[in-house]
């Protein structure tokens, strides 16, 4: 489990094709500090399992599924990629709860500056409406962030300098594209509704 608060960004080193997915190689600092091989570091908000450590570096495998669902498969040598390590028991849980299993991918629409601030409005697919609600929290490339206005399927989110700064939000530009994972406390309500919502609809087709 993870917070969505970004320890550094690593620099993509190598993403290897193999037969049965990928082997991601990423040069960092911090996280590699105590890190172990078994352990779970957030990739752009992708949980990935340490298998390799040699000098500063650290390598993940990386499986179709994944590649296939998020943002990894596209990354380029040289690219910064946001990197938490796992949540300790001890820890302070300053952004919110964050699992590492990618929803979707959106994408960057408009990313502008406001004064000191930025403006980030990214598209997510309209199935997933459900799952975001104004003030809500929500997980970008593994970043915590609050939406502050939801317009059809265009989120927008201020980016305060700090957290542009620390993150690969330094290098993002529209058109690109990120990886979502929504509020698991959402999924968890929408999910329980479901049944609900169906039964409520099936009653109403039936009554017309």
């Amino acid at each position: 489990m993870f917070t969505g608060l970004i320890e550094e960004t690593g620099k993509v080193f190598s993403l290897e094709k193999r037969t049965d997915g990928s082997r991601l190689t990423i040069e960092a600092n911090v996280v590699v500090e105590n890190t172990k091989i078994g352990d779970s570091i957030a990739v752009n908000g992708v949980c990935l399992t340490v298998v390799n450590i040699e000098n500063k570096s650290l390598s993940f495998d990386v499986s179709p599924e994944t590649l296939k669902r998020t943002n990894l498969e596209t990354l380029k040598i040289g690219e910064l990629v946001n990197l938490e390590r796992a949540l300790r028991p001890s820890d302070r849980l300053g952004g919110h709860i964050v699992q590492g299993h990618i929803d979707t991918i959106g994408k960057i629409v408009r990313f502008s500056p406001i004064g000191e601030h930025w403006e980030l409005n990214v598209e997510i697919p309209s199935e997933f409406l459900d799952f975001v609600v104004e003030k809500g929290s929500i997980a970008i490339d593994g970043i915590s962030l609050t939406i502050n206005q939801i317009k059809k399927n265009i989120l927008s989110i201020n980016i305060i300098p700090h957290t542009r700064e620390v993150t690969n939000l330094k290098q993002r530009k529209a058109g690109d594209f990120v990886n979502l994972e929504f509020d698991i406390l959402a999924k968890y309500v929408v999910n329980l509704l479901k049944p609900y919502k169906e039964t409520r609809l099936k009653n109403l087709l039936e009554n017309l």
